[in-house]
C-alpha cells in the first residue's frame, strides 16, 4: 500500500491542511547505510529495513510530516578526500564531478528501497541549488522542499557538493542542508540513525542522555574522530549543528539514536518522547516541550 492509499483510508487529506501534528527532519548515517571501512559498498539490508520501518512510521502515524536525508558514507567521502573537493581550490574539477556522481549513486539505492516500501519519496539533488561560503551552507531553494510536503511526498536530501564563492567548491553535509532548511521550515525535531546507540563519552564510553547550552563544550571536547573516511567532521560537526539548529528554531530537539536496533526507528518516529539514545535541547529544561502530543492519537 502506498502513502497515498493509506492516507485515503485513514482520512488524511495534506493538501488542504493548514496545521500539522509534527514535522520531523530524518537522516540515515552514511556509517549506517554504507560500509565506511571500504570504498562505494552499501548496506543494502540495512537499508532495506530502515525503509520498511519509516514505511511503517508513516502507516501509523499518518499525520507526520517527514523531510528525509542522509550520507554520502563510503561513496562520496573517500572521492571527495582522494581529489581534495572539501578544502576547495581545485586545478580539476574532474574530482567535483566525480563526488557528485557518487552521492547521486548511493541516493539512487535509498530512493528505490523507500519507494519499494510504499513510501512517497522524490528525490532532491541539493547541488542543483546549494551555494556555500567557506564551506558553510548560505543558499539552497526551499520552496520545492515546502510544495512537496503540501503534496503529501516525502523529500529526501542527501550529502552532496556545492560552489563555493571563497574556495570554488566545498562538501555539505546533510546536516548543513537540515540546518539552513530548519529554520525555513521549522520543524518540531531532527532524527539522526546511525549505527551507534547515540552520543559516547568517557572510556569505556557510556551514553549521554541529553546535550545542551550548559553542557556541550565539555562533551564536545571528548568526542573522537569518525570511523573511516569523513570528510563532513564526524559526530562533534553532527552535533554542533543540532545545537546550533535548537538554538535558531526555539523548541526543536535533535535526537540522536541507532539504526542497528531493529524496530527501534519506528518507534522513535511515532513517539517522539520515548527514551532513547542522546537528545540535543538548547535550553536545557526544555526537553520533554513537545508540540506533539501522544494523547492526540
Amino acid at each position: 500500500m502506498t502513502d497515498g492509499e493509506r492516507s485515503a483510508v485513514l482520512g488524511y487529506q495534506p493538501e488542504g491542511r493548514h496545521s500539522r501534528a509534527e514535522l520531523a527532519f530524518l537522516k540515515l548515517g552514511g556509517s549506517l547505510i554504507t560500509d565506511k571501512t571500504q570504498e562505494a559498498v552499501a548496506r543494502h539490508d540495512v537499508i532495506d529495513r530502515v525503509a520498511s520501518e519509516i514505511a511503517e512510521a508513516r502507516l501509523r502515524r499518518p499525520d507526520l510530516e517527514l523531510v528525509l536525508g542522509h550520507g554520502s558514507g563510503s561513496f562520496g567521502h573517500p572521492v571527495a578526500a582522494r581529489y581534495g573537493v572539501d578544502a576547495g581550490h581545485l586545478e580539476d574539477w574532474r574530482g567535483y564531478a566525480e563526488t557528485a556522481a557518487a552521492a547521486q549513486r548511493l541516493n539512487h539505492l535509498v530512493l528505490e528501497a523507500l519507494l519499494a516500501h510504499g513510501v512517497s519519496v522524490i528525490s532532491v539533488q541539493p547541488s542543483a541549488s546549494a551555494r556555500a561560503i567557506h564551506g558553510r551552507l548560505v543558499a539552497l531553494e526551499s520552496e520545492t522542499v515546502q510544495a512537496l510536503l503540501r503534496k503529501g511526498l516525502v523529500p529526501l536530501l542527501y550529502g552532496d557538493v556545492a560552489l563555493d564563492e571563497a574556495q570554488g567548491c566545498a562538501i555539505i553535509s546533510t546536516e548543513e542542508i537540515f540546518r539552513l532548511l530548519a529554520q525555513r521550515l521549522r520543524p518540531d525535531r531532527v532524527v539522526e540513525v546511525g549505527e551507534v546507540e547515540g552520543v559516547y563519552v568517557g572510556d569505556p564510553g557510556s551514553v549521554v542522555d541529553v546535550i545542551h547550552s550548559r553542557n556541550a563544550a565539555d562533551l564536545l571536547a571528548s568526542l573522537g574522530s569518525a570511523r573511516g573516511v569523513d570528510v563532513t567532521g564526524g559526530m562533534r560537526s553532527k552535533v554542533e549543528l543540532l545545537l546550533e539548529m535548537a538554538r535558531l528554531v526555539p523548541g526543536l530537539e535533535g535526537h540522536i539514536i541507532s539504526g542497528m536496533q531493529p524496530g527501534l526507528l519506528t518507534r522513535v518516529l511515532v513517539d517522539p518522547a520515548l527514551p532513547a539514545g542522546t537528545r540535543v535541547v538548547w535550553a536545557p529544561d526544555s526537553l520533554g516541550g513537545h508540540r506533539y502530543h501522544r494523547e492526540r492519537e
